[in-house]
Formats: structure tokens, sequence, C-alpha cells
């Protein structure tokens, strides 16, 4: 299912769509949705969404669970998406930890400053140039930042790291 405000990619390419399950009472089918960023104004949307889907296809019993921990992180973006992203023309996000770094919940959170990231190391998805300028933090919607290409000159959107 598409995300309702990047309809290049599905919920569950974009990591919002984490888990679908068998519930507690070995019936019930339960979807786990995790917001992208806690006001996102498309989570009522994507639930009503996954309802309709798993309605349609007669998986009833169905529950749609928001679930906020862990926070939902740019990291689950998968390579299909980001390269769909990046086809629509928003530069996918950088990693912003390790691989596997998420899969750990028994190490402590440590919150620090994040490193900016370098206007040059944001390549643009249209010609591939690094030689990029930030024009604004926020774009079309909250979770991505307004960049040009100073080769191509076509500006774009830049998802964010999270």
């Amino acid at each position: 299912m598409p995300d309702p405000e990047i309809p290049v990619v599905s919920i569950r390419d974009l990591g919002i769509l984490r888990d679908l399950s068998i519930a507690a009472d070995g019936v019930t089918i339960e979807a786990i949705i995790t917001p992208t960023y806690s006001g996102c104004p498309a989570m009522s949307q994507i639930e009503e969404d996954v309802g309709a889907a798993l309605a349609a296809a007669a998986l009833a019993p169905y529950r749609v669970r928001t679930v906020l921990a862990p926070a939902w992180t740019t990291d689950w973006i998968t390579e299909a998406g980001r390269a769909r992203l990046r086809a629509y023309g928003i530069a996918p996000p950088q990693q912003c930890a390790a691989p596997n770094a998420h899969a750990d919940r028994g190490r402590p959170l440590r919150f620090v400053p994040r490193a900016a990231v370098a206007a040059e190391s944001v390549a643009c998805p249209r010609c591939g140039s690094v030689h990029t300028q930030e024009l604004s933090r926020f774009a079309s919607t909250a979770c991505k930042a307004l960049y040009r290409c100073l080769d191509c000159r076509e500006p774009f959107d830049y998802f964010k790291p999270y």
C-alpha cells in the first residue's frame, strides 16, 4: 500500500508498517505501524488504509496498533524504497546508524548532537552530482529539506535522516 504523501513508496518500504502478526488471542491479525514523526498528519489515513486492506483481503478480525517505541528512523527505509525515492526525484536519507544498530534493543539510548549533513554530501537524485546546496530546512513535508543541484540547476527534496 502506498504512502499517502509519497505514493511511489509503500508504507512497508518506508518502515512505517513494522509488523503483521497474530495477536495473543490466536485469532486477531495485528498490524503494527509507527509514525515517521509524532505529528505526522498522514497516520490516521495510513491506519485507515491498512484496515481497509485487511478487510478487503477478508482478514478479520484485525487490529491496527500504533507503536511509538522504538521511534521510527530513516534507517528502516528499505533499499528498494531508497531507489524509488531517488527515481521519483527525492534524495533518499543517508544512513544514521551502523547496519542493524536498531536491532539491538538491549543497549541504552544515548542522545548526542548529530553532525549536520554537509550539503556537498547530498547527491542530486536527477544527475548524481554532490555539488548541491540546501535552500530550506523544510520542503513539501516537515520530514524533507529543499535542496538545489548546482550542476543541473534542478531543485529537489532531501528526505532528512532521523
